[in-house]
C-alpha cells in the first residue's frame, strides 16, 4: 500500500521534535499508533529498520502512524535525558497525534529503548488500546515491575537470538504479568531481527488486523 507521508516539527518539552506522520492510502485511519525508536546514544532514530517495518505494518492495518526523533536526535531539539525526558517527548508526540485524530483508539509501541518508553507511558496514561514492546532489553525489567498489575492489552515481540533480551529472562518477566498479554518469538539472528524482518512485519500486521 502506497504511503501518504508528512514531515512535522512537533512542540516538545525541550524544543521541537522531528516527526513523520504516515496514513493509509485508500482508507480513513481507523486507529492511530505512536512508534518510539531505539537508544539515542547508540544510533537510534525514527529511521531504524525495525521501527520502519513496524510503522509500515501498522499503517497497512489501517492506522495513522507517527514516528518521531527523541530530543537531541537529528533535527529534534534538546539533549538526551536518560529516559525521563524521553517519556515526556513521547507524551507530547502522542498528545499531538490524538489531537489530530480525536476519538481514535491508540497503540503505543517501540523498539528496544523505545519499548521501555512506550510501556512506561502506557502505564502512566492507562487508556491505550494496546501496548506493543519489541526487543525489550531484559536488563531493565526491574524498572518495569509495575507492569505486572497493568490490565491493558500487552504484546511482546522478540527475536529468538536477541543478545539483549534472552528468551528465558523475558519469559520469566512475562509470566506474572496481568492478562491480556501475548508473547511472540520471531526466528532471527540478533536483536535487530536480522534474517527475520519480513516475519516480524507480518506478525505486527496480523496482530493489528486480528
Amino acid at each position: 500500500m502506497a504511503r501518504r507521508i508528512e514531515s512535522h516539527m512537533i512542540p516538545g518539552p525541550a524544543g521541537r521534535l522531528e516527526a513523520l506522520l504516515e496514513e493509509p492510502e485508500q482508507v480513513e485511519p481507523s486507529r492511530i499508533a505512536l512508534v518510539c525508536h531505539p537508544h539515542p546514544r547508540h544510533g537510534g532514530t525514527m529511521h531504524n529498520k525495525v521501527v520502519y517495518r513496524m510503522a509500515r505494518a501498522l499503517r497497512g492495518a489501517g492506522s495513522a502512524v507517527l514516528r518521531f526523533n527523541f530530543r537531541g536526535v537529528n533535527l529534534s531539539e534538546g539533549t538526551y535525558d536518560h529516559g525521563a525526558g524521553e517519556i515526556e517527548d513521547a507524551r507530547a508526540a502522542l498528545q499531538w497525534l490524538r489531537a489530530r485524530y480525536p476519538g481514535r483508539p491508540y497503540t503505543l509501541t517501540g523498539f528496544s529503548f523505545g519499548s521501555r518508553i512506550a510501556l512506561k507511558l502506557g502505564m502512566d496514561l492507562c487508556d491505550a488500546a494496546r501496548l506493543i514492546a519489541v526487543g525489550l532489553p531484559t536488563a531493565y525489567h526491574q524498572e518495569l515491575a509495575a507492569l505486572a498489575g497493568c490490565s491493558l492489552p500487552k504484546v511482546f515481540i522478540q527475536s529468538t537470538h536477541d543478545q539483549y533480551g534472552a528468551r528465558d529472562e523475558l519469559e520469566r518477566f512475562w509470566a506474572p504479568l496481568a492478562e491480556p498479554k501475548r508473547l511472540l518469538w520471531i526466528e532471527a539472528r540478533d536483536h535487530f531481527f536480522a534474517g527475520g524482518l519480513d516475519d516480524f512485519e507480518g506478525a505486527v500486521l496480523r496482530l493489528e488486523v486480528s
